[in-house]
Formats: C-alpha cells, structure tokens, sequence
C-alpha cells in the first residue's frame, strides 16, 4: 500500500510540474512562432522530405524556371543544351545535378579529330554566368595508332556557352506564362 502511495504522489507532482508549463504558442513581429523561427533557422532532422508526386509548392516559389518542372536545374537551360548539342551522342544526362557528358564525336570533315563535351548547368535562374562547357579534342596518330589529346580550343567552349545561352533565351520568350 506504501508502494501505490509512492507511484500516486510522483504522479501527481509531476502533473503539477506539467500545468506550471506555459503551452501558449509565442509569435514573434514577424508572425512566426519561436519554433518555426528555430526550424528555419536550423532546419529539419531529416532535411525537407521527399516529394513523391507532383512538386512541392513552398520549396520551388520564386526558384525562377525549371522550378515546377521536376529537374534541379533551370529548364530552358537544360533544354536548351539538349538541343544545341543534340548532333553528338549523348553517354548521361542527369537532369537533377545538370551535368551532361557526351560520347566522342568526329565530324566528317575532319576523321582524324575527334571531341567530346562536358556541359554543366549550375543554376536555377537563366544567367550567362549559369552554364559552363569544357572541350575535349583528341587527334588520331597513324604511327602509333591510338588518340592523343590535344589541348582544346578555348573559343570553342565560349562559343557553345553563347549557343546555348541564346537557345535559353529563345525557349524563355516562347514559354507561356513567360
């Protein structure tokens, strides 16, 4: 009976301890709670969430293009890139991280060179300082009959940067909503 005594005024006091609590929620001059100020400021144990269908409204609001989309990058940039450089073949494409890796390319009037592009998207707003191109060039040497590389031009990257660039800028006009 001693024992059930015991249990019953631990319990009550801790009770007692719990009503003293203030569960009021605080809102700053801003309109946030403290919570959600901490939570913004720190934020989440697990990071935002995973998305499964659709897109999340509050995450993407102001990212600019490419934000309703799906992908992580701008789109008309993405897009843009696609179809600027889509006469050499594609080995990846990944839309989330904006890299772009073609397959080596030799164009017909000159077989004994050949290319292979890097394109890096990285950004979400349509920015000439958004996309970045790095040129491989390689030469076919008959005596030792392999490919050697050869320093690439780098006029060749800029001009492919403009390319792009300038397609961006076209897909953006013709856009609806735009």
């Amino acid at each position: 009976m001693n024992h059930v005594m015991r249990i019953g005024a631990v319990l009550m006091c801790g009770l007692f301890l719990a009503s003293c609590t203030n569960t009021a929620v605080q809102k700053t001059e801003a309109g946030k709670s403290v919570r959600e100020r901490r939570r913004d400021r720190d934020g989440k144990l697990f990071g935002d969430g995973l998305t499964l269908w659709g897109t999340d409204k509050k995450r993407d609001a102001g990212a600019g293009a490419g934000a309703g989309s799906g992908i992580g990058v701008n789109a008309h940039l993405w897009y843009a890139s696609l179809d600027t450089i889509s006469f050499m073949p594609i080995a990846s494409a990944d839309p989330f991280g904006g890299v772009i890796i073609t397959d080596w390319y030799t164009p017909e009037q000159t077989p004994n060179e050949r290319f292979k592009l890097n394109v890096f998207i990285i950004d979400r707003l349509l920015r000439s300082d958004a996309i970045k191109v790095k040129v491989f060039n390689e030469k076919f040497d008959p005596k030792k009959n392999q490919w050697i590389n050869i320093p690439s031009d780098a006029k060749m990257a800029q001009e492919l940067e403009n390319l792009i660039l300038t397609r961006a800028r076209q897909l953006r006009i013709s856009s609806p909503g735009q």
